[in-house]
Formats: structure tokens, sequence, C-alpha cells
């Protein structure tokens, strides 16, 4: 930074680094919000109660050695996370209902975001680290990060185009109210069809 740019309160650009001080590519501010948003996603999920049927009761010890256990505080005590509110819920169901934008042939993008998306709900790590995601599917931790990027950017472009033909929908709906006539597409610019009043 030169000394004109400290004069005029100008501040050097920062650049993104991990723990180690490396350089990590930084993604759109919207990109790191649905980023988060999954990774809520995740840990709301994981903070559900484990509870309702299961063959857990049918396969366990015997009563008498898991009571002795318990007697003597052999047993580790598990921290569960808090319930989460029901807000919380239906915004993870939202979110993990992106997933579906990705398209069936792209189904190795929804398994990288989904996992990714699991974040220990006390701890805040990732179930999943890049290395860890990238041993399990036999890739480069560096394409796997690729790769969820890419995913995050189809659902982005996704989220837009609906968003758009919302948007286009309410417009439409508006105008019919008006008592004019809708928008149609040409070309893939949008046009007026106008009916002229006759002279």
């Amino acid at each position: 930074m030169t000394a004109a740019q400290t004069v005029r309160g100008q501040t050097a650009p920062t650049r993104a680094v991990d723990s180690r001080g490396r350089r990590v590519r930084e993604l759109p501010p919207e990109y790191e919000g649905l980023i988060a948003c999954f990774e809520e996603a995740g840990s709301t999920l994981l903070s559900l109660p484990t509870t309702g049927f299961s063959p857990a009761l049918k396969t366990s010890s015997l009563p008498i050695l898991r009571e002795a256990a318990e007697a003597y505080g052999w047993s580790s005590a598990e921290v569960r996370p808090a319930m989460p509110s029901a807000s919380r819920i239906s915004r993870m169901d939202k979110v993990l209902s992106y997933l579906a934008l990705i398209p069936q042939d792209r189904y190795l993008l929804r398994r990288i975001i989904g996992c990714r998306a699991l974040v220990h709900p006390i701890s805040g790590r990732h179930l999943f680290s890049w290395r860890r995601l990238a041993e399990v599917l036999g890739a480069d931790h560096k394409a796997i990060q690729r790769w969820h990027a890419e995913g995050i950017r189809i659902i982005i472009f996704a989220l837009r185009r609906i968003a758009a033909e919302e948007k286009a929908a309410q417009g439409d709906k508006m105008r019919r109210m008006a008592g004019m006539p809708p928008m149609t597409c040409a070309g893939g610019t949008l046009s007026l069809d106008r009916v002229r009043p006759p002279r």
C-alpha cells in the first residue's frame, strides 16, 4: 500500500487465508450465504432427537451388566444439542429441498453439498472435511471444492430463474387486473403484445 493510499484512508485489499496462512479462493457473498444456510440446515438436522421406533431395544445387552456399568459411572454422558425451534426446522426443510434443483445426472454434486452441509451442532465442525470427502469419493480434495462450488452455482442460478418466473407471473397477474394484455417472451427479451385501438 502506498503512502498516498494511506493518506486518502484507503486500506490494502485483504485476501482470505486459512489457518496455515495459505490463500483460499473467495466465493461471492451470495454463494457464501447459501452455504451458510446449508450448514445451518445440516446442524438443525443433526440436532433433531433420535427418538422413535428402532431395533435398539431388542439388541441391548443384558440388563444386569448395563445396570452394573451405570452404577460405577462407566457410562459416558452424551451432551445433546438443544431441540431446534419450529422456524429453524422449517428453514431446514426449505433449504434441503434446494438439493433437488441440481439435475439428477449431476447426483455427485448433490451428495457433496449434502455431506458438506452436515455441521456438528455443538462443536460447529464439519463432519466431512474436504480431504475426508475426497477420500470417500475417490477424488482430489481440490476437485471436491470445485464441484461443491459448481453445485452451489447451479442452485443459485435455479433460484434466480424461479424468482424471475415468479416475478413475471406476478407482473402478468397485475397486468390482467389492470386490464392490460400479458407480456410474452420473444427471442429471450420481453415484449408487450399491444392491441392497437381502432382509428
